[in-house]
């Protein structure tokens, strides 16, 4: 006989196979808006921009579901600050039943000249405290995530000021391209996959 309820209970768990994480990183506050930490943030509000939607204030941070050839793509800013990243990211994978493996997280990288994009699809956190966070609360390192070089151009002992100063001249002129860039790992990220975004996009 069919059972109702046990049917109900497997849609209510099951995950939606088009559907997607993608967190930007960064610092909330206008203070840090335009710091090279904030730019998974900047990546994120220029892919939603593009696509007419914005961003709402909502549990752990601000928010938007946009659509993308078929693919429902949850957009996240954290509002728990770079170092607290994971409570934030591990509460959406799991109110969204996302597995980890359609997760992105996109964050800053002092160990890449400025504008340099790379993917990986795990890897340790690189000395990055939101990576950190993010993997302590997932007990995991494989989750995707893109790196934003942007560089190490500072003294001994001055890493927290670099990362937390703002863009150069010279940067300010080139970010725009280099974030529309990044905007089409995200595209294909939630297309035609992980290796082959990497194949298409790594270093471009």
């Amino acid at each position: 006989m069919w059972n109702f309820r046990f049917w109900r209970r497997q849609q209510e768990t099951s995950s939606d196979p088009m559907k997607y994480l993608v967190v930007g990183l960064g610092n909330p506050g206008t203070q840090y808006a335009n710091t090279r930490h904030n730019i998974g943030f900047k990546v994120v509000d220029a892919f939603v921009d593009s696509r007419d939607a914005a961003f709402e204030s909502v549990k752990l941070g601000d928010r938007v579901d946009v659509k993308w050839k078929g693919r429902t793509i949850v957009l996240l800013k954290p509002s728990t600050f770079m170092n607290r990243s994971g409570k934030a990211v591990n509460y959406y994978l799991q109110k969204e039943k996302i597995p980890i493996e359609r997760l992105l997280v996109i964050t800053d990288d002092i160990a890449l000249p400025f504008g340099k994009l790379r993917m990986k699809g795990k890897g340790s956190d690189g000395g990055h405290n939101g990576l950190k966070d993010i993997q302590s609360h997932l007990n995991s390192q494989q989750y995707a995530r893109l790196r934003f070089g942007v560089g190490d151009e500072f003294q001994h002992g001055k890493q927290v000021d670099y990362v937390l100063g703002e863009w150069s001249k010279s940067e300010n002129d080139q970010l725009e391209e280099r974030i529309s860039t990044a905007q089409e790992f995200i595209k294909g990220f939630t297309t035609i996959g992980l290796h082959k975004t990497m194949s298409n996009w790594n270093n471009k």
